[in-house]
């Protein structure tokens, strides 16, 4: 059996029109949930004798709000899902998430699982925002927060690639995915305020359009999937959070920076916009995670917006080789060609302390409201995958 990789968030840098992110494919154009292994842990591979400088005590509460994603576990049965949700539940999660590519919907899936766990806030982590209008996006979130009175709704869009838009869903991409994000942002929140909406821009028309649903003054936010300079801007301008994705702990203070930058150039005050990140990480033997991470970190490296970030965070040597061996039609030296290091730092792996500090130095660089994706990758592949995913969500909430 192969193991679940990550299911992405769908974003892409504004200046690369055409690039291809992970998160809808590989990069043989597979589909996610395909890539990796999950598997569940083993007792006697859980220790991490060089967790370095993110050691600390297992067990410790951490403070802030924190949720987790079943964008790992997305290729896994739904009884997962269930048995997550519940899980996070119970531990006192904040809220629980979901990606969307051509697997579980995600307005129906938070639905129903919402059901059963009315605490839970929810959110989209992102949808391809070419794939919903404004509107009908601004319905599926506003339904999600009056079936689900109390709580907060996160509306995760992002611009997703070209083999998601196109390809798999058979909707046009655009050719310029900054302009046409300005303009979603800005009539969905319109949408959202409840009035009467005109709006003609280049990508949407509407005349004397309303959303007749109150979710009772509890308005859904617009949280924008954002990796590089101008989304994360833009993000900080017209957006209610934006969302982290295959980031180490130190890339964030720069990523932090770029979103007060938009808030200050749209008049904002400093923090208007909520900082939340997917923290991958795993309560599994390191050497569980070179294999799947290998994989999944490759098939974020081909594409040019994830190469970007990757090599300002200073994998820049892990991306210049990866994508020469690619060229080169090399696939098994592109994939020893991701480090060590880089897996470590993206695709955290290590006992529950390791963990536990790792969403810590999230926390530390900037990050409001860190979003586990446990990582249910084992030496022992044939293992249930649920004692993985408990053991690391314990370990991340500090229970």
């Amino acid at each position: 059996m192969s193991d679940p990789v990550p299911n992405p968030v769908a974003t892409t840098d504004d200046s690369h029109a055409d690039d291809m992110p992970a998160d809808d494919t590989r990069a043989d154009d597979t589909p996610a949930d395909d890539m990796i292994p999950a598997a569940s842990p083993d007792a006697s591979h859980t220790a991490n004798p060089d967790a370095g400088p993110m050691a600390r005590s297992a067990g410790a509460p951490l403070s802030g709000p924190i949720g987790t994603t079943l964008a790992s576990l997305m290729s896994l049965p739904p009884a997962v899902w269930r048995e997550t949700a519940a899980l996070a539940d119970d531990l006192g999660f904040d809220s629980l998430w979901t990606a969307e590519t051509t697997g579980p919907e995600a307005f129906s899936s938070l639905a129903a699982l919402g059901a059963n766990h009315p605490r839970l806030s929810l959110g989209t982590g992102v949808l391809a925002l070419q794939l919903r209008t404004p509107m009908l996006a601004a319905m599926g979130a506003t339904t999600l927060a009056t079936l689900n009175p109390g709580i907060d709704v996160m509306l995760g869009v992002g611009i997703s690639s070209p083999v998601v838009v196109g390809r798999w869903h058979g909707a046009a991409y655009g050719k310029r995915p900054l302009a046409q994000v300005r303009e979603y942002l800005t009539l969905v929140n319109e949408c959202l305020s409840g009035e009467v909406v005109n709006f003609d821009g280049d990508y949407y028309s509407i005349k004397k359009s309303r959303l007749f649903l109150d979710a009772g003054g509890r308005r859904p936010q617009v949280v924008l999937g954002a990796l590089n300079a101008k989304m994360l801007k833009l993000g900080g301008e017209l957006a209610d959070g934006v969302l982290l994705n295959y980031l180490p702990a130190s890339a964030v203070p720069w990523c932090v920076e770029q979103v007060r930058r938009g808030e200050a150039e749209a008049g904002r005050a400093p923090g208007s916009c909520t900082i939340y990140a997917y923290v991958h990480v795993g309560v599994t033997h390191p050497e569980a995670a070179i294999v799947p991470g290998q994989r999944d970190l490759f098939s974020y490296i081909v594409v040019d917006s994830y190469a970007k970030a990757f090599a300002r965070a200073g994998f820049e040597a892990e991306v210049d080789a990866v994508r020469a061996a690619h060229r080169a039609g090399d696939r098994a030296a592109a994939l020893e060609a991701v480090s060590s290091e880089m897996i470590a730092a993206i695709d955290i792996c290590g006992d529950a302390a390791h963990v536990a500090a790792a969403v810590q130095a999230y926390r530390d660089a900037g990050v409001d409201y860190p979003v586990i994706m446990p990582l249910p990758w084992s030496l022992d592949r044939s293992l249930n995958k649920m004692p993985l995913v408990e053991a690391t969500l314990r370990a991340a909430i500090g229970a």
